[in-house]
Order: structure tokens, then sequence, then C-alpha cells
């Protein structure tokens, strides 16, 4: 029997995961050399200390602390049910590692629940590759000086929005805003009050704007604003609302105040457009905003 346990132990020690049995009070009664290696503690450290003293300190994404109110252990002791979880374990040096548990109960010859198994491993690179993607992410469909979405952002969206009103019937409009006389703001307050400026027309309009609308950069210092379910009248009244908030926004330029305005074009798509006779129609539209003597909406 000693030689079935010495064998079970040398199979478990040689794991790269970590590995612990909990008794039905979860008591730690084994530990093996992974979870050693994957939180620094050594098994003279927690046999025989109960996980629910938060050893540990399992912790979930939102900084919750696992066994004080949602110990993955303690629900299987009770049900006898197998759960995975994506926890953060305190390391004996102090910090956190992220790992996944996956926690099954041990059953006697009867099949009465006595105790439990944990099994755990490192989720580090797994977390590292989700955080880039994110930033892959970003660096493909936001644009860099303003983080709002890009023209590639914006086309795919475009494109969806089309895809919805084929199938759907439902509407959308299209703004073109183009900031007045930009050139000659840089020219007045420099590049980088230029970019500031971007910057706070950017916010502004994102803020305006609903949870479900999207506005973006096109490029330069034009930027497009996509309307979901809106009629001609509504699109008008939004386009005017964006021209007055960014008409009354402005930014500090040592003693002088910084301010810009926006020429805006505006239109329904129709069944007959596509992205590139949309995007043409609403740019004809903003020039006969600036036509008109610029800061204006034109709605068609």
């Amino acid at each position: 029997m000693k030689q079935t346990n010495d064998f079970f132990k040398q199979v478990l020690d040689s794991l790269y995961d970590g590995v612990y049995f909990a008794d039905l009070d979860r008591r730690i009664t084994y530990w093996n050399k992974g979870a050693e290696r994957l939180s620094g503690y050594t098994g003279a450290d927690v046999i025989g200390s109960r996980c629910r003293d938060n050893i540990l300190c399992h912790v979930d994404g939102t900084g919750r602390s696992l066994c004080e109110h949602d110990c993955p252990i303690a629900h299987t002791l009770v049900d006898g049910i197998h759960r995975e979880a994506e926890v953060y374990l305190h390391h004996k040096r102090g910090h956190r590692v992220p790992v996944q548990v996956r926690v099954s109960p041990i059953r006697n010859g009867g099949g009465e629940i006595v105790g439990a198994v944990e099994a755990f491993s490192d989720n580090s690179a797994r977390i590292a590759d989700i955080q880039r993607i994110e930033e892959l992410q970003q660096m493909v469909f936001l644009d860099p000086l303003t983080g709002i979405a890009n023209r590639r952002y914006i086309e795919l969206n475009l494109q969806s929005r089309f895809d919805e009103m084929f199938r759907y019937g439902w509407s959308f409009g299209v703004m073109l805003l183009d900031l007045d006389h930009f050139k000659t703001v840089n020219d007045r307050y420099g590049h980088d009050m230029g970019d500031d400026l971007l910057r706070m027309v950017a916010r502004t309009l994102q803020h305006a704007a609903r949870s479900y609308d999207l506005v973006g950069r096109w490029g330069g210092e034009e930027f497009i604003a996509i309307i979901a379910n809106v009629s001609l009248e509504k699109l008008a009244h939004t386009a005017e609302r964006f021209r007055r908030l960014v008409e009354e926004s402005s930014l500090a330029a040592g003693d002088a105040v910084a301010r810009v305005t926006i020429s805006v074009g505006a239109t329904i798509a129709t069944s007959e457009d596509s992205v590139g006779s949309l995007i043409k129609r609403t740019d004809e539209l903003m020039y006969r905003s600036k036509g008109a003597g610029r800061n204006c909406v034109t709605c068609a």
C-alpha cells in the first residue's frame, strides 16, 4: 500500500500543475511539488491548514475574496459538482498569480464525499495573450491621436449598418463633421494645441452621441458620426446639437482661449446607396455648409 501511495505521489509531483487535497473541513492534506512551484508555499507551509484560513487568498478578477465568499472547493464539498474558475492566488513572495483552477469531489467506496481535489495551472500566458489581443485590436480599430474609432472601423461599421438595413429595415444616418479653418488654428496656436483641439472635439462628439451610435475620426480634421434608427428630422436636430456643443467647447491657450467650429453634412442612407456613394453625398453636403459660411449644418 505504501509503495502504491509513493508511486502516485511521484506521479503527482511530476506534474507542472499544482494539486492539493482538502478534507470536509477544507483542511489541506496533500500539496504537490507543482503547487509549491506555482505558489512559493511548501507542503510544510500549508499541510494541516485550512484553505478557508485564506492562506492563498484566492480572489477573482475584481479583487473579491473567494475564500470567504465563493470558494469553489466549499461548493463542491456540498454538491459534488465539478467546477472551473479563473482566479488569482497570493504567492508567498506577495504578488498575485493568475491561475486556472479545476475542482473535483473525492468520494469513498460508498459514494460519499469525503474531500475535494483542486488542480491549478499558471494562467499568466493566457492573460498576457488576451491583453495583447486587446492592444492589437485597439491599434487596428482606434485612432491613435483621439482614441475613438478610426477610418477602418468606421468602414466596417457602415457595412454592418447596411446589412442591418437590408435585412431588418433599420434606417441610419451619417454625418461628416469637418473643423473650420483648422490650418489657421494650427498656424496660430501650434500643432500641439491643434492636436489637443482634435481630442477635445472627439470627446465632445463621443459624449454627445448615444451609446449605440458611433463617432470616429475619418482623417485629418474630419469626423464621422453614424446615427442608428433615425429620421431625417431627428438627424438634423442631432447634427445641430453636435455643432453647438463643439462651438461652446474651448481650451486655454496661454492668455487666450482656443475654439473651433465645425461644418456638418448629414444624410439618411437609402437602399440605393453603397458605402462609397453615402460618404460622397455626405461630403458634398458638408461642403455646402462650408460654402454657406461654415459653422452650420446641411441635411438632406
